[in-house]
């Protein structure tokens, strides 16, 4: 076995991590552990919502919808994902927030890998990037 090479599932695995498969905070040695880019398997039921926005964005984001309807706010604007495959971008230095219209699966893509953002566990439901 090659220890540089890892296989898995993406909504197996999420669960481990608060939906992250690769970054920063997977172990060094681990063929996940990155500090260039992030990946999340975010699988988000109908209501859920990130409980603060994130503020002082440090990186660059790509969100792409696989499944549902979800909404990602943005300082004075709304982007609706809707239909599988709708995508957004952006750039440090913007704050965001997101709402899961519908049970809903993202792919979120982030660079580079730094500490933060999260917020603190306070209950189910809770653990939110």
């Amino acid at each position: 076995m090659n220890d540089s090479v890892y296989v898995g599932n993406a909504g197996k695995d999420a669960s481990l991590d608060r939906g992250w498969l690769l970054g920063h905070f997977k172990d060094t040695g681990d063929p996940r552990h990155s500090e260039e880019v992030e990946v999340k398997w975010g699988v988000h039921p109908r209501g859920d919502e990130r409980a603060q926005w994130v503020r002082g964005e440090e990186r660059t984001a790509l969100l792409v919808l696989v499944s549902g309807r979800f909404r990602v706010e943005l300082p004075g604007r709304t982007v609706l994902l809707a239909e599988q495959g709708d995508y957004v971008v952006w750039g440090r230095g913007v704050d965001h927030s997101w709402f899961a219209e519908e049970d809903s699966v993202v792919l979120t893509v982030r660079w580079p890998s730094v500490p933060g953002y999260a917020v603190p566990d306070e209950g189910p439901g809770q653990p939110q990037s």
